[in-house]
């Protein structure tokens, strides 16, 4: 039996919709009311810094007609899973250095589990959200939400055939709720669309889809515009302290809850517009898509953290932070945060790389990604200035004899190397077939003539 309804499910039937208080949300529950189904609205709370004020939005949910409507506390939960993405380097996107830093993920991976987990305990066992047949979220809450609850089934409103006829798009949905006495508001409509939590912003769809349309337009919600001459902002020195892989202190500032120190986090962050980026990516369906993200805490926390990684850790164990995490990140995209190849990550990088993190990184912050690193203070460090010091030290940790027996035991890899690399070019008599020294036409070099491997003359005669 299919776990999702394609059209409506029974009258008197329990559902949950996740409720914004959007116009989109406010239509589903009104329409679904009068459609005969019994709505239970669930509203995340995910600090999320586009609403003043998500307690409001409950009562929203039962005046368009739903039978009972709660606010979901996410606050701490999200910040909880924000801390181990840094920990882990959890970001499989970047360009040019910028990173996304997940947090759309983030926020669904936190928000399905937790309402889904209020809905069995007010034994509702259908879930519906605001998500599309094209994007990733229609993945993610279907995963989430039934990897909590393995009863669960699933009505989305905007895959029912019946609903997208009656409202195609958000005019029909406003002329819907003036008909009904409940008329919404709208301001200004934008030339994108946003969606955000604590963590971060995104913000995607209409004029964001053209590429020859950039990030200027957008208004950020966590940051300013730093890209705009016009805005003013000073250099600003901030010190981030971590203990065991946490960061505990901004300026040397203590605070009651990781929540608070990540509202303090963004708020230094977007003084500059640290943290934001422009991404081309590939949807669980394996389309592109492009969005404009907002993460300042994220971003300042994340240049700390990997910061001291440089210099406590060894090579061998960054050159896996960075690939595990990069492959978790991807993971975290597909709505596979709680997986068990995800857990088996986690649990390495937090269990084995994140504790030894101990230390004070120093940063200059400018505008946008402008920053210098002004100091790096660490309880423990690989990095000695002694160890490789151009100046004479009392103990050197070697010596040239040292140095020149290191080199000698080379001879035996590259000479194995150079053997293997010529034997079976020679064999295919790829490699100068009138004789002579093959070294040359393998460096791409013949007669003095730069050449590269694998053109025509290197066809087998």
């Amino acid at each position: 039996m299919s776990r999702i309804f394609r059209s409506l499910p029974p009258r008197g039937t329990r559902l949950a919709i996740a409720f914004s208080g959007g116009l989109d949300t406010r239509c589903a529950v009104a329409w679904l009311a009068e459609q005969g189904l019994e709505v239970h609205a669930y509203t995340a709370d995910l600090a999320q810094p586009d609403e003043a004020s998500p307690a409001d939005i409950p009562a929203i949910a039962l005046d368009h007609g739903a039978r009972a409507a709660r606010l979901v506390d996410c606050r701490d939960a999200l910040v909880r899973e924000g801390l181990v993405a840094i920990q882990c380097g959890a970001f499989h996107l970047a360009v040019g250095g910028r990173k996304y830093f997940n947090t759309t993920p983030l926020g669904r991976a936190v928000t399905t589990t937790a309402i889904v987990r209020a809905m069995v305990d007010d034994d509702v066992h259908v879930f519906g959200d605001g998500s599309t047949h094209k994007g990733n979220d229609i993945q993610r809450f279907y995963r989430y939400g039934i990897l909590v609850d393995p009863a669960l089934r699933i009505y989305k409103p905007w895959l029912d055939g019946a609903f997208v006829r009656a409202f195609g798009g958000r005019t029909e949905m406003s002329q819907y709720l003036e008909r009904i006495g409940k008329p919404y508001k709208t301001g200004v409509e934008k030339a994108y669309s946003t969606d955000a939590n604590l963590l971060g912003a995104t913000h995607e769809a209409k004029d964001l889809e053209r590429l020859d349309t950039g990030m200027r337009i957008v208004e950020p919600i966590m940051g300013v515009a730093f890209w705009r001459p016009e805005v003013a902002i000073a250099a600003e020195e901030v010190t981030v302290g971590f203990a065991q892989g946490r960061p505990t202190t901004l300026n040397g500032r203590r605070f009651e809850s990781l929540l608070e120190l990540f509202v303090e986090a963004n708020r230094i962050g977007g003084r500059h517009g640290l943290g934001m980026s422009d991404q081309i990516e590939n949807r669980v369906i394996d389309a592109k898509s492009r969005g404009i993200y907002e993460a300042p805490a994220m971003a300042l926390l994340h240049l700390a953290y990997e910061r001291l990684l440089s210099a406590i850790h060894n090579e061998n164990t960054l050159d896996l932070y960075a690939t595990l995490g990069r492959r978790l990140g991807r993971l975290l995209y597909e709505g596979k945060w709680y997986d068990p190849e995800a857990c088996l990550l986690k649990d390495g990088l937090t269990r084995w790389v994140a504790p030894s993190v101990t230390g004070e990184v120093t940063l200059e912050l400018r505008r946008g990604d402008d920053y210098t690193i002004v100091a790096t203070r660490a309880q423990h460090m690989s990095y000695g200035p002694d160890k490789l010091s151009m100046e004479r030290v009392e103990e050197p940790a070697f010596t040239p004899e040292d140095r020149i027996g290191a080199l000698e035991l080379q001879n035996l890899s590259v000479g194995d190397n150079r053997d293997l690399l010529l034997h079976p070019l020679a064999s295919l008599r790829q490699v100068a077939p009138g004789g002579g020294d093959p070294l040359p036409r393998l460096l791409g070099v013949d007669d003095g003539r730069p050449r590269a491997l694998g053109g025509e003359d290197d066809l087998i005669d």
